[in-house]
C-alpha cells in the first residue's frame, strides 16, 4: 500500500506538469467550450490507456527496442505537433471566428466531436515520451511476484490521475470561455497554443 501511495503522489506531480496534452485540452476548452474540451480529453485518455496497456504487456518494450519503429513514432509526433501548432496559429488569424462557431445541425456537431477526439488521441499516441516513461518507470514500483495485474493497475492509475487533471483543465477553460467572449482574446489563445505546440515539436525533433 505504501508503494502504491508513493506512486499515486508521483503520478499526481507528473500529471500536473504541463505538456502538449494539457495545452491542447486547454485550447479546446477555452475556444471551443466544455463539450469540445471533454471530447479532446477523452481522446487523450484513450490513447494514454492504450500506451499503458502496451507497456504493461511488454509490447511497448518491443516497440521501444526497435529503433526504426521508435524513430517513426517520434517523427510522427514531431509532424503532428507541428500540424497542431500551425493549425492553431492559422485559426488565430481568422477574424470571423468561424472555426469555433456553434453549428446549428447535429451532423456538423458530430464531425467536430470526432475531430476533437482524433486530435486528442493522436496528440498522445504519437508522443514517444509517454510510452518510454511507462516502460522505464512502472516496473520500478512493482515487485517481482506481482506480475501483469499490478503493472496494469499502476498504468491505469497513471491514466486516471492524468484524466482528473485534464478534467480540471476542461473546467477551468470552459469557465474562462464563458467570460472571454471577445474573438480577439480567443484568437490570442489559439496563437499562444500554436507557439507552444511548435516549441514542443522542436524540442522533440532535436532531442538526442
Amino acid at each position: 500500500m505504501e508503494t502504491y501511495l508513493s506512486f499515486l503522489l508521483f503520478a499526481s506531480v507528473l500529471a500536473a506538469a504541463p505538456g502538449p496534452d494539457t495545452f491542447l485540452t486547454l485550447r479546446a476548452s477555452v475556444v471551443g467550450g466544455r463539450r469540445r474540451g471533454l471530447v479532446t480529453m477523452t481522446g487523450i485518455t484513450t490513447a494514454g490507456a492504450l500506451q499503458g496497456l502496451l507497456a504493461a504487456t511488454g509490447l511497448g518494450a518491443v516497440l521501444a527496442a526497435s529503433e526504426p519503429v521508435f524513430l517513426t513514432i517520434r517523427w510522427a509526433g514531431v509532424a503532428y505537433l507541428t500540424w497542431l501548432g500551425i493549425t492553431a496559429m492559422r485559426d488565430a488569424l481568422r477574424r470571423d471566428g468561424s472555426v469555433w462557431a456553434v453549428a446549428g445541425d447535429a451532423p456538423q456537431v458530430r464531425v467536430r466531436a470526432r475531430a476533437a477526439f482524433r486530435q486528442g488521441f493522436f496528440c498522445n499516441i504519437t508522443n514517444p515520451k509517454v510510452l518510454a516513461f511507462n516502460i522505464a518507470v512502472l516496473p520500478q514500483f512493482v515487485s517481482d511476484g506481482q506480475g501483469l495485474a499490478a503493472l496494469l493497475a499502476y498504468a491505469m492509475t497513471l491514466v486516471v490521475v492524468g484524466a482528473v487533471v485534464l478534467l480540471a483543465v476542461v473546467q477551468l477553460g470552459s469557465v474562462a470561455a464563458r467570460h472571454l467572449t471577445r474573438s480577439r482574446v480567443r484568437r490570442s489563445v489559439d496563437g499562444a497554443t500554436g507557439v507552444v505546440m511548435l516549441g514542443f515539436a522542436t524540442a522533440l525533433a532535436v532531442e538526442a
